[in-house]
Protein backbone atom coordinates (compact mmCIF):
# COMPACT_ATOMS: atom_id res chain seq x y z
CA UNK A 1 0.00 0.00 0.00
CA UNK A 2 2.94 2.42 0.52
CA UNK A 3 4.25 1.48 -2.98
CA UNK A 4 1.47 2.27 -4.16
CA UNK A 5 0.36 5.19 -2.36
CA UNK A 6 3.46 6.76 -3.32
CA UNK A 7 3.32 6.02 -7.19
CA UNK A 8 0.31 7.22 -6.99
CA UNK A 9 1.89 11.14 -5.20
CA UNK A 10 4.24 10.59 -8.14
CA UNK A 11 1.87 10.15 -11.07
CA UNK A 12 -0.66 12.59 -9.89
CA UNK A 13 1.76 15.48 -8.98
CA UNK A 14 1.72 18.82 -6.73
CA UNK A 15 -2.50 18.53 -7.66
CA UNK A 16 -2.76 15.08 -5.83
CA UNK A 17 -0.36 16.23 -3.07
CA UNK A 18 -2.40 18.85 -2.08
CA UNK A 19 -5.71 17.63 -2.22
CA UNK A 20 -3.95 15.17 -0.01
CA UNK A 21 -3.05 17.66 2.69
CA UNK A 22 -6.71 19.40 1.92
CA UNK A 23 -7.99 15.73 3.16
CA UNK A 24 -5.92 15.22 6.27
CA UNK A 25 -6.88 18.93 7.34
CA UNK A 26 -10.46 17.92 6.71
CA UNK A 27 -10.57 14.62 8.49
CA UNK A 28 -8.69 16.17 11.10
CA UNK A 29 -11.37 18.94 11.80
CA UNK A 30 -14.49 16.38 11.42
CA UNK A 31 -12.75 14.58 14.07
CA UNK A 32 -12.91 17.38 16.61
CA UNK A 33 -16.45 18.62 15.27
CA UNK A 34 -18.02 15.16 16.23
CA UNK A 35 -16.15 15.48 19.08
CA UNK A 36 -17.11 19.00 19.68
CA UNK A 37 -21.05 18.14 19.21
CA UNK A 38 -20.87 14.84 21.08
CA UNK A 39 -19.43 16.62 24.11
CA UNK A 40 -22.33 19.18 24.27
CA UNK A 41 -24.69 16.31 23.67
CA UNK A 42 -25.97 17.67 20.26
CA UNK A 43 -29.30 15.96 19.43
CA UNK A 44 -29.90 14.27 23.27
CA UNK A 45 -32.82 15.76 24.43
CA UNK A 46 -34.95 13.10 27.02
CA UNK A 47 -34.15 14.85 30.50
CA UNK A 48 -34.90 18.27 29.10
CA UNK A 49 -38.24 17.28 27.62
CA UNK A 50 -39.19 15.70 30.55
CA UNK A 51 -37.89 18.36 32.85
CA UNK A 52 -39.98 21.61 30.91
CA UNK A 53 -43.00 19.15 31.29
CA UNK A 54 -42.28 18.76 34.74
CA UNK A 55 -42.13 22.73 35.09
CA UNK A 56 -45.39 22.92 33.20
CA UNK A 57 -47.12 20.90 35.50
CA UNK A 58 -46.05 23.26 38.09
CA UNK A 59 -43.21 20.32 39.56
CA UNK A 60 -39.85 22.80 39.53
CA UNK A 61 -38.12 21.01 41.78
CA UNK A 62 -38.28 17.54 40.08
CA UNK A 63 -37.46 19.93 37.03
CA UNK A 64 -34.28 21.13 38.43
CA UNK A 65 -33.07 17.97 39.81
CA UNK A 66 -33.63 16.50 35.78
CA UNK A 67 -31.22 19.33 34.48
CA UNK A 68 -28.63 18.82 37.10
CA UNK A 69 -28.38 15.16 35.90
CA UNK A 70 -28.00 16.18 32.13
CA UNK A 71 -25.06 18.03 30.84
CA UNK A 72 -26.40 18.78 27.44
CA UNK A 73 -26.74 22.13 25.71
CA UNK A 74 -29.86 22.42 26.14
CA UNK A 75 -29.88 21.63 29.69
CA UNK A 76 -28.24 24.39 29.83
CA UNK A 77 -29.71 26.89 28.41
CA UNK A 78 -33.28 25.90 29.59
CA UNK A 79 -31.86 25.48 33.45
CA UNK A 80 -30.82 29.27 33.09
CA UNK A 81 -33.96 30.48 31.75
CA UNK A 82 -35.84 28.42 35.12
CA UNK A 83 -33.50 30.20 37.63
CA UNK A 84 -34.15 33.50 36.30
CA UNK A 85 -37.50 33.15 35.61
CA UNK A 86 -38.00 31.63 39.69
CA UNK A 87 -36.41 34.74 40.58
CA UNK A 88 -38.48 37.11 38.77
CA UNK A 89 -41.19 35.31 40.96
CA UNK A 90 -39.49 36.05 44.19
CA UNK A 91 -39.78 39.68 43.55
CA UNK A 92 -42.73 41.91 44.14
CA UNK A 93 -42.47 43.08 40.38
CA UNK A 94 -46.02 44.58 38.51
CA UNK A 95 -47.75 42.78 35.83
CA UNK A 96 -46.40 45.44 33.19
CA UNK A 97 -42.35 45.30 34.80
CA UNK A 98 -42.24 41.82 34.96
CA UNK A 99 -43.33 41.58 31.63
CA UNK A 100 -40.54 44.04 30.47
CA UNK A 101 -38.26 41.94 32.65
CA UNK A 102 -39.48 38.27 31.15
CA UNK A 103 -39.03 39.56 27.18
CA UNK A 104 -35.77 40.94 28.00
CA UNK A 105 -34.17 37.83 29.82
CA UNK A 106 -36.16 35.40 26.81
CA UNK A 107 -33.68 37.78 24.54
CA UNK A 108 -30.75 37.47 26.27
CA UNK A 109 -31.61 33.56 26.44
CA UNK A 110 -32.02 33.43 22.96
CA UNK A 111 -29.14 35.34 21.85
CA UNK A 112 -26.88 32.44 24.15
CA UNK A 113 -28.50 30.05 22.28
CA UNK A 114 -27.40 31.75 19.23
CA UNK A 115 -23.97 32.06 20.09
CA UNK A 116 -23.58 28.68 21.29
CA UNK A 117 -25.05 27.32 18.32
CA UNK A 118 -22.51 29.94 16.32
CA UNK A 119 -19.83 27.86 18.28
CA UNK A 120 -20.91 24.70 17.28
CA UNK A 121 -21.46 26.23 13.35
CA UNK A 122 -17.70 26.98 13.08
CA UNK A 123 -15.29 25.39 10.43
CA UNK A 124 -18.68 23.86 8.41
CA UNK A 125 -17.63 26.50 5.90
CA UNK A 126 -14.12 25.58 5.97
CA UNK A 127 -14.83 21.97 5.11
CA UNK A 128 -17.53 23.15 2.30
CA UNK A 129 -14.94 25.30 1.24
CA UNK A 130 -13.50 21.64 0.69
CA UNK A 131 -16.14 19.98 -1.21
CA UNK A 132 -15.80 23.34 -3.29
CA UNK A 133 -12.52 23.52 -4.58
CA UNK A 134 -11.29 19.55 -4.09
CA UNK A 135 -13.28 18.68 -7.30
CA UNK A 136 -11.77 21.48 -9.65
CA UNK A 137 -8.69 21.16 -8.07
CA UNK A 138 -9.15 17.63 -9.15
CA UNK A 139 -10.46 19.21 -12.89
CA UNK A 140 -7.23 21.34 -13.06
CA UNK A 141 -4.59 18.40 -12.46
CA UNK A 142 -6.65 16.31 -15.49
CA UNK A 143 -6.42 19.84 -17.95
CA UNK A 144 -2.81 20.25 -17.11
CA UNK A 145 -2.31 16.27 -17.69
CA UNK A 146 -3.93 16.70 -21.14
CA UNK A 147 -2.27 19.36 -22.37
CA UNK A 148 1.17 17.47 -21.13
CA UNK A 149 0.02 14.58 -22.76
CA UNK A 150 -1.16 16.11 -26.65
CA UNK A 151 2.50 18.31 -26.14
CA UNK A 152 4.05 15.04 -26.25
CA UNK A 153 1.86 13.03 -28.78
CA UNK A 154 2.32 16.24 -31.19
CA UNK A 155 5.99 15.95 -30.18
CA UNK A 156 6.05 12.69 -31.27
CA UNK A 157 4.48 13.13 -34.86
CA UNK A 158 3.62 10.16 -37.11
CA UNK A 159 5.67 7.74 -34.53
CA UNK A 160 3.19 8.23 -31.42
CA UNK A 161 2.75 4.99 -29.56
CA UNK A 162 -1.35 4.77 -29.03
CA UNK A 163 0.10 3.30 -25.31
CA UNK A 164 1.51 6.03 -24.58
CA UNK A 165 -1.72 8.23 -24.84
CA UNK A 166 -3.39 6.01 -23.33
CA UNK A 167 -1.60 5.81 -20.04
CA UNK A 168 -1.01 9.96 -20.33
CA UNK A 169 -4.96 10.19 -20.37
CA UNK A 170 -5.57 8.06 -17.20
CA UNK A 171 -2.74 9.39 -15.23
CA UNK A 172 -4.60 13.36 -15.67
CA UNK A 173 -7.86 11.77 -14.72
CA UNK A 174 -6.36 10.29 -11.82
CA UNK A 175 -6.30 13.59 -10.12
CA UNK A 176 -10.04 14.48 -10.91
CA UNK A 177 -11.07 10.88 -9.23
CA UNK A 178 -8.73 12.07 -5.92
CA UNK A 179 -10.48 15.89 -5.95
CA UNK A 180 -13.82 13.83 -6.06
CA UNK A 181 -12.83 10.85 -3.30
CA UNK A 182 -12.18 13.99 -1.18
CA UNK A 183 -15.09 16.05 -2.02
CA UNK A 184 -17.69 13.13 -1.25
CA UNK A 185 -17.08 12.29 2.21
CA UNK A 186 -16.82 15.85 3.54
CA UNK A 187 -19.72 16.82 1.40
CA UNK A 188 -21.82 14.01 3.88
CA UNK A 189 -20.03 14.95 6.70
CA UNK A 190 -20.78 18.63 6.50
CA UNK A 191 -24.40 17.91 5.11
CA UNK A 192 -24.74 15.62 8.71
CA UNK A 193 -23.60 18.31 10.86
CA UNK A 194 -25.43 21.07 9.42
CA UNK A 195 -28.82 18.89 9.87
CA UNK A 196 -27.99 18.30 13.36
CA UNK A 197 -27.27 21.95 13.70
CA UNK A 198 -30.98 22.54 12.39
CA UNK A 199 -32.81 19.97 14.65
CA UNK A 200 -31.06 21.53 17.72
CA UNK A 201 -31.83 24.66 17.06
CA UNK A 202 -35.77 23.67 16.50
CA UNK A 203 -35.46 21.77 20.13
CA UNK A 204 -34.06 24.61 21.72
CA UNK A 205 -36.79 26.90 20.34
CA UNK A 206 -39.54 24.70 21.55
CA UNK A 207 -37.82 23.96 24.58
CA UNK A 208 -37.44 27.71 25.65
CA UNK A 209 -40.86 28.53 24.35
CA UNK A 210 -42.18 25.69 26.47
CA UNK A 211 -40.05 27.56 29.77
CA UNK A 212 -41.48 30.79 29.38
CA UNK A 213 -44.99 30.35 28.24
CA UNK A 214 -45.36 27.84 31.50
CA UNK A 215 -47.86 30.56 33.12
CA UNK A 216 -49.76 31.85 30.13
CA UNK A 217 -51.54 29.22 29.58
CA UNK A 218 -52.93 25.16 30.68
CA UNK A 219 -49.71 22.85 31.79
CA UNK A 220 -48.69 20.63 28.73
CA UNK A 221 -45.54 18.41 28.12
CA UNK A 222 -43.29 19.65 25.80
CA UNK A 223 -42.68 16.58 24.09
CA UNK A 224 -42.20 17.12 19.93
CA UNK A 225 -39.00 17.96 19.63
CA UNK A 226 -37.66 17.45 15.67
Amino acid sequence: MVETSSSLLELGGPVVIILLAISVAALAVILAKAFQFSSARVGRHHLVRQAVSQWRTGDRAKASQNLIKDRSLSAALVRSAMDAIQMLDQQQLSSQERDIREERLREEISARAADRLFGLASWLKALDLVTQIAPLLGLLGTVLGMIETFQTLQDSGASANPATLAGGIWVALLTTACGLAVAIPVSVAVTWFETRLEKERAALEVLLTGVFTAGAGSPQAVSATP
